[in-house]
């Protein structure tokens, strides 16, 4: 069977469905066709943390311009749609017990902020004349914006009386929380399914190109489609697509876990921020534990210093009792494939490290609530900024290399892409996600020294 397409979106999770939102219903473009081998948002998308923030830092406001924008839509959406996919706008709590840190994460905010995350303002107890507000109430236009870097530990204490009294600061980030990741995909695929977009569940086995241009893809049940623009939105397969055009791209993929369990003893306040430790740390051994783990090289590693960055944050309503938790303490790079491998070791390692900011937890060493953990992987570039637009390859695209940022970019990067393929003017943000940055000697010097790459 020989079918003709317009445009056909190879991917359906977030960013796939996002691009498909844009183009059907906001650019209104015909004849449009996802594919993929699995049901919709069902592979990383399903596996996400959910969160998201404009809180970015590196060498511009590329990033913040970025996630600006996939939030404005995505507040719209909520207000659109009365909140089907839960927007909260709890925050970021960033936390830290090390005094020398406070000038460096002053410095830093105050950056972010010119770059449009908004006004930064600090309290250094509660006799200031702007009172810190804590955590507000779900989604509603006309919230705090910016951040919030408190520095007396009594009020850190007296709003956060579950968090470790030895923290000295709290940076808030505000234009941030989380979502139903599921659902917001969902809604974006209804609404583009009503103007006449369609899902073909089928793997592509090879690209055709002829005269540098996408002029067929043969799928696994022998179907041939001929295209007449082409878009990569593999996810951690983006690789693999464009190699089947002779094309390669600066992407690579880190596995990453994640936790669920029933906090059954309450230890995380339900109305909580995501916590975020900014210390590296040396895990809670007994002697005992230390002894027999110092004798297996496999797993002594355990005993030395880990990174910061780990961060947790409460799951449902204010009936549910379920928390999510996660923490990259070492770095796997792979080529992803599923099931993703499993790492015995990890429900424990991330209990352990959560004592540090949340010592309540500790109550779950001797008896730990069955943890469910799954997964996927990071797909990103070296900096850590996505790649969205075109491909060398005439008629094709790509979005992708979204990190664990999917979610919370995948509005705004359907929407670039979508300006890049109907031919609209383009934001001042875009050239820092195209392909061939990499080519320009700006950007290159700017990779040298590039700092913080806001991973979490």
């Amino acid at each position: 069977m020989q079918l003709r397409k317009n445009i056909v979106i190879c991917g359906s999770g977030i960013a796939g469905v996002s691009t498909a939102y844009h183009l059907a219903v906001q650019h209104r473009l015909q004849d449009i066709l996802l594919i993929d081998q699995l049901p919709p948002l069902s592979l990383t998308s399903d596996q996400s943390t959910e969160c998201y923030r404009n809180w970015w830092p590196g060498p511009d406001n590329a990033m913040v311009s970025l996630m600006n924008r996939s939030l404005d839509i995505i507040e719209d959406l909520a207000l659109e749609s009365d909140n089907v996919f839960h927007l909260n706008q709890r925050g970021y709590l960033y936390l830290t017990e090390d005094r020398e840190k406070i000038p460096e994460i002053i410095t830093e905010s105050r950056k972010i902020s010119r770059y449009g995350a908004g006004p930064f303002r600090i309290h250094r107890g509660e006799k200031d004349i702007e009172i810190y507000q804590p955590v507000e109430p779900p989604h509603t236009n006309g919230q705090l914006l910016g951040t919030d870097l408190i520095t007396d530990p009594g009020l850190i204490q007296k709003t956060y009386p579950f968090l470790s009294p030895d923290i000295v600061a709290a940076l808030h980030v505000r234009r941030a929380g989380w979502l139903s990741a599921q659902q917001l995909g969902m809604y974006l695929l209804e609404k583009a399914k009503s103007k006449g977009v369609q899902f073909l569940q089928e793997r592509i086995e090879k690209i055709g190109v002829s005269g540098n241009r996408v002029a067929e893809l043969n799928l696994t049940d022998g179907t041939r489609i001929l295209p007449g623009i082409f878009i990569n939105a593999g996810g951690p397969f983006i690789k693999y697509i464009v190699n089947m055009m002779n094309i390669e791209l600066p992407v690579f993929s880190e596995l990453h876990h994640k936790i669920s369990f029933r906090d059954h003893l309450k230890v995380i306040r339900r109305d909580a921020p995501l916590l975020i430790w900014m210390d590296p740390q040396r895990l809670p051994w007994t002697n005992e534990e230390r002894d027999e783990i110092a004798g297996d090289k496999e797993y002594s590693w355990m005993l030395g210093e880990l990174p910061p960055g780990i961060h947790t944050r409460p799951e449902g309503g204010s009936g549910s009792q379920t928390v999510l938790m996660l923490w990259e303490y070492c770095s796997n790079i792979m080529e992803p494939h599923f099931p993703i491998p499993e790492n015995p070791v990890y429900p424990d390692i991330v209990l352990r490290g959560l004592i540090k900011m949340l010592p309540g937890m500790k109550a779950y060493l001797d008896r730990t609530p069955k943890p469910v953990v799954d997964g996927g992987y990071y797909t990103k570039t070296r900096e850590n900024r996505p790649l969205i637009g075109p491909l060398p390859v005439e008629g094709a695209y790509v979005i992708g290399a979204l990190s664990g940022f999917g979610i919370m970019a995948a509005c705004g990067a359907g929407d670039l892409l979508a300006a890049h393929i109907v031919g609209k003017k383009l934001p001042d943000y875009a050239h820092s996600f195209s392909v061939d940055r990499y080519s320009d000697p700006d950007y290159q010097e700017k990779l040298e020294d590039w700092g913080s790459s806001g991973q979490l």
